[in-house]
């Protein structure tokens, strides 16, 4: 967990000085029935009344002392608590954001935000309580014995069995629950993963009156979760009352033992009092540190599960690569295979000139995205080598080569904001790039049907737009970067064929070479590409113009022919 750890190490000084605060508080405590023994001893029975005040006020001015430690241990461990939280939120976000999109769709995005929300807070509140306790607690236990032991040998007996039987108590029950937490985090990302899913796909839902059955779908999950909930609380819920039956049986035999000892005129009264109150001391630091225990064990169980999240590989910057093409874009003896050891694509060849268009099409499944996924490095290929303009794309820093592609995708994403920063995300773009892009992108209409134009407020993910309207701001979106690649995967789903028939132009008219790549499963999308891959199960069935393919390619030919009658009966 050293990811993890290395978020602690920066506040190395609110560490130290929070346990320090609660040791100095601690040991002023550890006074107090010294104090109340001298009271009863001499003041009292003594009828000193001098010895009551001066001690009265001895023990005021430990309790003041005791309460400015306390406050301090409390903001040192508050700061340091909430400081690596907001540390490790910010480390899950950064990888989250950096890391290759197959290790995203492996750990998923409920389970990311889990780990990002439920599991950092429990760290945060095991931290806070760790500082304020850990060091605590044992020195207070171990101071109370030590007096204990000062003040009678044998009596401090009792102390010492006390501490033992608790202890193992405490060891156990910990033993037993910190799986079980680790259990109870994993079914909660199950359940997060229903809410999300559901609430996403509620239309549908709605649309098919499944509203019943996801409903206790949803109960049966919350109700697992629950099973697991209610067995880690019922044995961690174990603590509090052995803990108090073991020091109140400790406090029976002390009481016992003392009074006899007293009578046989061996202790004092007042030493009595105060080996009472070291063992009320060692029952509160006893009950804390129980809780403690718990608070550990679940930040533990969350901790393993974020360090897991943190581990997961980033993406790699430029690498030394001596490979060149004499072609602008080309694909050499590629493949992917996934961590699952499921293949993406094999055997994937072929070259493009500068400012072509590219067809890819085939089924779902057939490998389309993957393959253009690998030249902004999505994804990485895990055989073979892609050239971006004579060169490895691993050669480019990630900044240089995303810089000269741009993407729009299938299920745009459109973010709470106006349609400026939507098109313009660094918001490094001027106003006639950004109206060239949208008027590229036939999204013109959308924007004119705007009160305020570019300027026009979009809710979260484009609630207040069409399906095509998104894409098309999405498309507006890569286009207004001016882009030498240009890929859209399957990005004009949602359009009707005109519009889609005038995008292309569109792009193909460019004031610019821009070349560019469609995916789609419409053959009349890439029917006008200057080259049109055909994919199937991975592969590479098929390469060349809608003519040729026709001749050659019997996959393209069913594709097309499936289309064409579809839409004849229409």
């Amino acid at each position: 967990m050293n990811n993890v750890i290395s978020n602690v190490k920066k506040y190395k000084k609110e560490c130290i000085l929070a346990p320090l605060c609660k040791l100095a508080e601690a040991l002023l405590e550890l006074l107090v029935p010294l104090f109340v023994a001298d009271i009863i001893n001499r003041g009292v029975n003594g009828n000193d009344t001098r010895v009551i005040i001066t001690d009265a006020c001895i023990m005021l001015g430990l309790a003041l002392f005791g309460f400015g430690f306390s406050i301090l241990g409390q903001f040192f461990s508050a700061k340091a608590a909430t400081g690596f939280s907001t540390e490790v939120r910010s480390e899950l976000y950064k990888k989250l954001l950096s890391s290759p999109l197959y290790e995203t769709d492996k750990m998923g995005v409920s389970t990311m935000i889990t780990r990002m929300t439920s599991d950092v807070n429990q760290m945060q509140s095991g931290l806070n309580i760790a500082l304020r306790l850990l060091l605590r607690s044992p020195f207070v236990v171990a101071g109370a014995f030590v007096c204990a032991l000062l003040i009678d040998a044998k009596i401090s007996l009792i102390f010492l069995a006390t501490i033992l039987v608790l202890s193992l108590v405490v060891v156990v029950i910990m033993k037993v629950t910190m799986p079980k937490y680790v259990e109870t985090q994993k079914y909660l990302d199950d359940v997060a993963l229903s809410a999300r899913e559901n609430l996403t796909g509620v239309r549908v839902i709605r649309a098919f009156g499944a509203e019943n059955d996801e409903i206790a779908a949803y109960r049966k999950k919350n109700g697992v979760l629950e099973k697991f909930q209610n067995g880690a609380g019922a044995i961690s819920s174990l603590l509090n009352p052995l803990t108090f039956t073991i020091i109140n049986l400790a406090i029976v035999a002390l009481l016992w033992g003392g009074a006899i000892k007293v009578n046989a005129g061996t202790l004092s009264q007042g030493m009595t009092v105060a080996l009472y109150d070291y063992m009320s001391q060692i029952l509160i630091e006893l009950v804390k540190f129980a809780n403690l225990v718990v608070s550990i064990s679940r930040a533990l169980a969350s901790a393993k599960r974020v360090q897991a999240a943190l581990d997961t590989d980033s993406e790699t910057e430029n690498e030394k690569r001596h490979e060149t093409s004499d072609s602008y874009i080309e694909f050499r003896n590629v493949g992917v295979k996934y961590t699952d050891g499921s293949v993406g694509v094999k055997n994937i060849n072929f070259k493009v000139n500068k400012g072509d268009t590219i067809g890819i099409i085939g089924g779902t499944g057939s490998g389309k995205s993957t393959i253009v996924n690998l030249l902004p490095r999505l994804y990485d290929a895990s055989e073979g080598t892609v050239f971006l303009d004579g060169k490895d794309v691993k050669s480019y820093s990630l900044k240089e080569l995303r810089k000269k592609i741009g993407i729009a995708l299938q299920r745009p994403a459109v973010f709470k904001g106006t349609i400026r920063s939507n098109v313009s995300p660094l918001g490094d773009l001027s106003d006639e790039n950004i109206n060239a892009g949208i008027e590229k992108a036939q999204a013109a209409d959308v924007v004119k049907a705007k009160e305020n134009g570019i300027d026009s407020v979009l809710e979260q993910n484009g609630r207040n737009l069409s399906g095509g309207q998104r894409q098309r701001i999405s498309v507006a979106r890569a286009l207004a970067k001016r882009p030498e690649v240009l890929i859209l995967d399957d990005s004009s789903s949602a359009l009707d064929y005109i519009t889609d028939l005038k995008l292309r132009r569109a792009i193909k008219n460019s004031d610019y070479p821009v070349t560019t790549f469609i995916v789609s499963q419409r053959a009349s999308s890439v029917a006008g590409a200057d080259k049109i891959i055909v994919m199937d199960e991975g592969e590479i069935v098929g390469i060349g113009t809608a003519d040729e393919l026709r001749k050659t390619c019997s996959v393209f030919r069913e594709t097309e022919a499936s289309q064409m009658s579809g839409e004849a009966k229409k």
